[in-house]
């Protein structure tokens, strides 16, 4: 990482017990930094990058600080926001919550992208993490301290924004907001195929194992990867979705889809003109997070937006037919998801019976972060 983030560590509660370098499966990691503190305060925590390698994150340059440094929560959420944006050539933004998007969305400005991103849910988005895949200007930027912020990352900065961001007598509600400046997002893996062994991932289980495992990337690179989805059983033989998605709807599929591979499983994601109308997230069955995502909508727009016309995507087949059902009843008109259910041919022939168009991936999405 830059000497400048090493620098802006103040309140750091580490006492040296990290490696400046560690060996794992065979590859070196350099620290980067010693952190504020892990996921909670009372948790100590380094950060480390592949040595010899340039690292989007890893290599991030803090242009303005906070009372202190950074924490695992803001790497974590910078990581995955910056996960969501990577996929997007128009002007992208995702703000991240506690590891998941509270909102997301893609437009012909960063402004208009980060409006959109932050009004898919205004109240969580409030000490949210923001991450841009353009340039960060003095609009947005002013338009970004009108509430409350913790962390925001973006490939580039303007100096007019980063006067913006460091006028703290004029924006005294987020006079300790972080302004954090990554390297490039097209060195980051997207789709199946292009991560090498630097990119897997690392849990560790509560008694000090580790599962490492290849990155979450998809196969779906454009909407001509979208399939039409089908099943077969006995009783119906093969079922093949009729329903058409229109161009708009097609795009809005594989939006929901990247976005949707940053989520905590079970998780189903609403969008509708290339925002993020509502997150469903972290639910023990798949059709509870349908419907905890329309009860978060109702709840915080009821009478403003409509979630008729808007699209699905979730990250799990569906066991059983009520999972279309629900989002049929909600006004949904395109589900993307995985094949692999018995009742396939079941779910499908319901879809047409709804008018649904239903798609099937290629692959299985689930995040257990």
């Amino acid at each position: 990482m830059s000497d400048a983030l090493k620098r802006s560590t103040y309140l750091n509660k580490n006492t040296g017990d990290y490696s400046e370098q560690i060996e794992i499966n065979g590859s070196n990691y350099s620290k980067a930094d010693d952190l504020r503190y892990g996921t909670n305060p009372h948790q100590t925590a380094a950060f480390y990058k592949p040595a010899g390698f340039g690292c989007p994150i890893g290599d991030m340059e803090v242009l303005k600080n906070g009372k202190s440094g950074l924490s695992q929560t803001n790497l974590e959420d910078i990581s995955y926001a910056l996960n969501i944006v990577k996929y997007f050539e128009n002007p992208a933004c995702a703000v991240m919550k506690h590891v998941n998007p509270s909102g997301a969305a893609t437009a012909d400005s960063a402004i208009n992208a980060y409006t959109k991103a932050r009004d898919c849910d205004p109240r969580a988005a409030f000490g949210s993490t923001i991450a841009f895949n353009v340039t960060l200007d003095e609009q947005t930027a002013k338009e970004i301290m009108t509430s409350f912020v913790e962390c925001v990352v973006a490939p580039e900065v303007s100096p007019e924004a980063l006067a913006v961001f460091n006028d703290r007598e004029t924006y005294k509600i987020n006079s300790h907001i972080r302004i954090l400046k990554c390297g490039n997002l097209n060195d980051l893996p997207k789709y199946v195929g292009e991560a090498d062994a630097r990119h897997n991932t690392i849990k560790t289980l509560c008694d000090g194992s580790v599962v490492m495992a290849e990155p979450l990337l998809t196969n779906i690179k454009s909407v001509a990867d979208l399939r039409p989805a089908s099943g077969t059983n006995k009783a119906l033989g093969e079922v093949v979705s009729t329903v058409q998605a229109t161009e708009q709807e097609k795009k809005d599929l594989v939006a929901a889809w990247y976005i949707n591979i940053n989520v905590r499983s079970n998780g189903v994601i609403f969008v509708k003109n290339g925002e993020t109308v509502s997150v469903g997230t972290g639910e023990q069955d798949r059709v509870g997070a349908i419907e905890q995502a329309i009860a978060k909508f109702k709840t915080k727009y009821e009478g403003e937006e409509e979630l008729e016309g808007s699209v699905m995507a979730s990250d799990g087949f569906f066991p059983f037919a009520d999972g279309v059902e629900t989002a049929a009843a909600s006004g949904v008109t395109a589900i993307i998801s995985p094949a692999g259910s018995i009742k396939d041919a079941e779910v499908v022939k319901r879809a047409n019976e709804l008018g649904i168009a239903l798609y099937h991936a290629p692959e299985r999405i689930f995040s257990h972060h």
